[in-house]
């Protein structure tokens, strides 16, 4: 059973290094990497099969491609937290000359990235590439991919959904984050993507939805029968309702803090919800 205490501790810490990247350059994008921080803790602390170091070829181990690359804060923390980097690394966020650009890119070699995922609505095909890649190779192991609600409005998406159930690709776990923002305003008001649940099932994909997006036990629970659900055929969605700028009270429920950063007095209020658990960097 997980300890549900150590990965709420685990959470605390990590919103604590968003904010903290995000305002010492003045510049990232807080909203969405604080909504989805639980689920980046439940993946890489309690469900993903990984190994010990890293490398490109991902043999024998789940892998996880981001796509909406610009929640990159959350990710860099748990990367980090998770023994992937030094967690001192951090304070080179957005820096020149930085393995932490403000998308993760490839070419500077930082362990635990495995795409360029600056453009959206690539993450599906090249998540799919993978998963093929691990059938063809008699590995059994899984591969997850997280994509935002706004991304699906990139047409791409859509080929790479239909391929998916086409060719039976259901060794693939992708979640969607439904917070309903997007950086221009909600995503109904920017471009209304009526029932995602219906299109992705009338693409041939088997769907669930986990309704308390920011609950790590109900996440947990939510990727573990996703898991049960591989191999029969079809690949796996989980729709994962989430808040924006969730555990920071005045970035919550919104879309202004999409890509702001906070100012001193934000960013001491913004800790003050957060405590310390695991030792800042």
């Amino acid at each position: 059973m997980p300890n549900t205490k150590q990965l709420e501790d685990f959470v605390s810490q990590v919103r604590r290094d968003i904010v903290r990247q995000v305002h010492q350059v003045s510049s990232g994008h807080p909203g969405g990497s604080l909504g989805c921080t639980e689920f980046f803790v439940a993946l890489y602390q309690e469900v993903m099969k990984r190994k010990e170091g890293f490398d490109m070829d991902g043999k024998d181990e789940d892998l996880f491609f981001l796509s909406n690359g610009h929640i990159s804060p959350v990710f860099y923390s748990v990367l980090a937290r998770s023994g992937y980097f030094p967690v001192e690394e951090l304070n080179t966020f957005r820096k020149i000359d930085s393995r932490l650009q403000g998308h993760p890119t490839t070419h500077e070699g930082l362990p635990g990235i495995r795409i360029a995922s600056g453009s959206l609505g690539q993450g599906m095909s090249v998540a799919l590439g993978a998963a093929q890649t691990k059938k063809l190779n008699g590995d059994d192991s899984l591969v997850y991919s997280l994509h935002g609600d706004g991304e699906l409005q990139e047409g791409q998406n859509w080929e790479a959904i239909l391929y998916a159930a086409g060719n039976k690709v259901d060794n693939l776990i992708a979640t969607v984050d439904l917070n309903g923002q997007q950086i221009d305003g909600s995503t109904d008001d920017v471009l209304n993507m009526g029932d995602v649940k219906a299109k992705f099932e009338a693409f041939g994909w088997d769907v669930l939805d986990v309704e308390k997006g920011n609950d790590i036990e109900a996440i947990i629970a939510g990727l573990n029968e996703a898991k049960s659900r591989t191999g029969k055929g079809k690949p796996v969605c989980i729709l994962l309702h989430t808040i924006m700028g969730h555990g920071v009270d005045f970035m919550m429920n919104g879309h202004a803090w999409h890509g702001k950063a906070p100012n001193d007095e934000q960013l001491e209020k913004a800790l003050a919800q957060n405590p310390e658990t695991l030792g800042d960097y």
